[in-house]
């Protein structure tokens, strides 16, 4: 099920913001591709992605620099070897709905 998360007016292109969708935390991104929700934890360290920077649709991991899709999760650079649960996002309006039970990929 779908939870709003935000307004989309709340996110700036290409800054994170980490919500927290039943229990589990979420980054959403805006960037020129659209709305995206990773997993907010790196799944080479337990740090938070919402803190990285964003650039052509991937975040990264500011403690060792791991880059991951916002599309796939997939990781794009050491040393990080596994992906990260990426969400379904709906935009409804100005409302910003994310659904954590069904992770696009097969991080979960």
């Amino acid at each position: 099920m779908s939870s709003r998360v935000c307004a989309l007016g709340e996110l700036e292109l290409d800054e994170p913001k980490r919500v927290t969708v039943d229990g589990t935390a979420v980054a959403v991104v805006r960037t020129a591709e659209g709305v995206f929700a990773i997993h907010d934890t790196c799944s080479h360290a337990n740090v938070p992605l919402s803190q990285g920077e964003v650039e052509d649709c991937r975040i990264e991991c500011w403690l060792h620099g791991s880059m991951f899709d916002l599309r796939t999760g997939e990781p794009s650079g050491l040393p990080a070897t596994k992906p990260v649960p990426v969400y379904p996002v709906t935009v409804d309006g100005d409302d910003v709905f994310v659904d954590v039970e069904v992770a696009l990929n097969e991080a979960s």
